[in-house]
Protein backbone atom coordinates (compact mmCIF):
# COMPACT_ATOMS: atom_id res chain seq x y z
CA UNK A 1 0.00 0.00 0.00
CA UNK A 2 1.34 3.49 -0.92
CA UNK A 3 1.18 6.75 1.64
CA UNK A 4 -1.75 8.87 1.33
CA UNK A 5 -1.38 11.72 0.10
CA UNK A 6 -4.21 14.35 1.74
CA UNK A 7 -2.98 17.51 0.13
CA UNK A 8 0.43 19.40 -1.08
CA UNK A 9 1.63 19.74 2.75
CA UNK A 10 0.22 15.91 4.50
CA UNK A 11 1.13 13.04 3.70
CA UNK A 12 -0.29 10.15 5.62
CA UNK A 13 3.27 7.20 5.33
CA UNK A 14 2.32 3.58 4.38
CA UNK A 15 3.19 2.18 7.65
CA UNK A 16 0.75 3.94 9.90
CA UNK A 17 -2.41 3.30 7.27
CA UNK A 18 -4.08 -0.75 9.18
CA UNK A 19 -5.85 -2.40 6.36
CA UNK A 20 -8.12 -5.02 7.05
CA UNK A 21 -11.51 -7.28 5.14
CA UNK A 22 -14.51 -8.62 5.83
CA UNK A 23 -17.27 -10.55 4.43
CA UNK A 24 -19.27 -7.38 2.54
CA UNK A 25 -23.14 -7.08 2.53
CA UNK A 26 -23.02 -5.20 -0.46
CA UNK A 27 -23.23 -5.81 -3.85
CA UNK A 28 -21.52 -9.14 -5.23
CA UNK A 29 -24.09 -11.62 -5.82
CA UNK A 30 -23.37 -15.17 -4.56
CA UNK A 31 -19.62 -14.10 -4.99
CA UNK A 32 -20.52 -11.80 -1.71
CA UNK A 33 -20.58 -15.02 0.67
CA UNK A 34 -17.10 -16.14 -0.12
CA UNK A 35 -15.33 -12.81 -0.98
CA UNK A 36 -14.12 -10.84 1.74
CA UNK A 37 -14.15 -7.66 -0.55
CA UNK A 38 -15.40 -5.27 2.51
CA UNK A 39 -12.64 -2.83 2.83
CA UNK A 40 -11.40 -1.42 6.90
CA UNK A 41 -9.17 1.23 7.12
CA UNK A 42 -7.67 2.23 10.25
CA UNK A 43 -5.73 5.43 11.25
CA UNK A 44 -4.17 5.58 14.75
CA UNK A 45 -4.90 10.04 14.90
CA UNK A 46 -2.63 10.07 18.31
CA UNK A 47 0.15 7.76 17.72
CA UNK A 48 0.50 9.28 14.11
CA UNK A 49 3.98 10.44 13.36
CA UNK A 50 2.83 12.07 10.04
CA UNK A 51 0.80 14.91 11.69
CA UNK A 52 2.15 17.71 13.59
CA UNK A 53 1.31 18.25 17.30
CA UNK A 54 -1.37 20.75 15.63
CA UNK A 55 -2.48 19.01 13.24
CA UNK A 56 -2.68 16.13 15.53
CA UNK A 57 -4.98 18.17 18.27
CA UNK A 58 -6.94 19.80 15.24
CA UNK A 59 -7.86 16.37 14.09
CA UNK A 60 -9.16 14.99 17.59
CA UNK A 61 -11.01 17.80 18.16
CA UNK A 62 -12.72 18.01 15.22
CA UNK A 63 -13.24 14.18 14.17
CA UNK A 64 -13.64 13.17 18.00
CA UNK A 65 -17.53 12.05 17.75
CA UNK A 66 -16.14 9.62 14.67
CA UNK A 67 -12.88 8.19 16.91
CA UNK A 68 -12.53 5.33 18.76
CA UNK A 69 -11.59 4.90 22.24
CA UNK A 70 -7.96 4.43 21.46
CA UNK A 71 -8.07 7.89 19.38
CA UNK A 72 -8.49 5.45 16.19
CA UNK A 73 -9.87 6.30 12.95
CA UNK A 74 -12.20 3.53 11.16
CA UNK A 75 -13.28 3.64 7.82
CA UNK A 76 -15.51 0.74 6.24
CA UNK A 77 -16.17 0.97 2.29
CA UNK A 78 -18.20 -2.08 0.86
CA UNK A 79 -20.45 -0.11 -1.81
CA UNK A 80 -18.02 -2.22 -4.88
CA UNK A 81 -17.95 -5.82 -5.66
CA UNK A 82 -13.93 -5.52 -5.92
CA UNK A 83 -12.02 -5.29 -2.91
CA UNK A 84 -9.73 -2.99 -4.68
CA UNK A 85 -11.96 -0.12 -5.26
CA UNK A 86 -13.45 -0.73 -1.87
CA UNK A 87 -9.70 0.04 -0.84
CA UNK A 88 -10.03 3.25 -3.26
CA UNK A 89 -12.71 4.54 -1.53
CA UNK A 90 -11.87 3.91 1.70
CA UNK A 91 -8.66 5.55 1.22
CA UNK A 92 -10.76 8.77 -0.60
CA UNK A 93 -12.63 9.10 2.21
CA UNK A 94 -10.01 9.15 5.13
CA UNK A 95 -8.46 11.94 2.78
CA UNK A 96 -11.30 13.94 2.52
CA UNK A 97 -11.91 13.56 6.46
CA UNK A 98 -8.38 14.75 7.29
CA UNK A 99 -8.95 17.37 4.39
CA UNK A 100 -11.82 19.04 6.47
CA UNK A 101 -10.73 18.56 9.82
CA UNK A 102 -7.50 20.48 8.96
CA UNK A 103 -9.00 23.13 6.87
CA UNK A 104 -8.94 26.80 8.44
CA UNK A 105 -12.77 27.63 9.44
CA UNK A 106 -13.83 31.23 8.64
CA UNK A 107 -14.16 34.02 11.26
CA UNK A 108 -17.76 35.01 11.52
CA UNK A 109 -18.78 38.37 10.90
CA UNK A 110 -20.73 40.13 13.36
CA UNK A 111 -23.92 41.65 11.14
CA UNK A 112 -26.84 44.12 12.88
CA UNK A 113 -30.63 43.30 11.98
CA UNK A 114 -32.17 45.24 9.27
CA UNK A 115 -34.28 48.07 10.05
CA UNK A 116 -36.98 46.05 8.26
CA UNK A 117 -36.73 43.26 10.57
CA UNK A 118 -36.52 45.05 13.97
CA UNK A 119 -39.41 47.09 13.09
CA UNK A 120 -41.52 43.16 11.79
CA UNK A 121 -40.30 41.63 15.14
CA UNK A 122 -40.88 44.86 17.12
CA UNK A 123 -44.64 45.05 15.54
CA UNK A 124 -44.48 40.88 16.09
CA UNK A 125 -44.51 41.52 19.52
CA UNK A 126 -46.85 44.25 20.33
CA UNK A 127 -49.25 42.23 18.24
CA UNK A 128 -48.46 39.30 20.91
CA UNK A 129 -48.92 41.66 23.87
CA UNK A 130 -52.19 43.18 22.49
CA UNK A 131 -53.79 39.64 22.17
CA UNK A 132 -52.39 39.06 25.78
CA UNK A 133 -53.89 41.83 26.95
CA UNK A 134 -57.11 41.75 25.71
CA UNK A 135 -57.64 38.02 26.83
CA UNK A 136 -57.37 39.48 30.95
CA UNK A 137 -60.52 39.77 32.42
CA UNK A 138 -59.85 43.51 33.84
CA UNK A 139 -59.18 44.61 30.79
CA UNK A 140 -60.35 48.30 29.66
Amino acid sequence: MDALVVSQRLTIRADELRLSFARSGGPGGQNVNKVASKAILRFDVRNSRSLSDAQRHLVLQRLSSRLSGEGELVLHASNHREQARNIEQARERLAALLRGALAAQKKRRRTRPTRGSVKRRLDAKSRRGALKRDRRKDHE
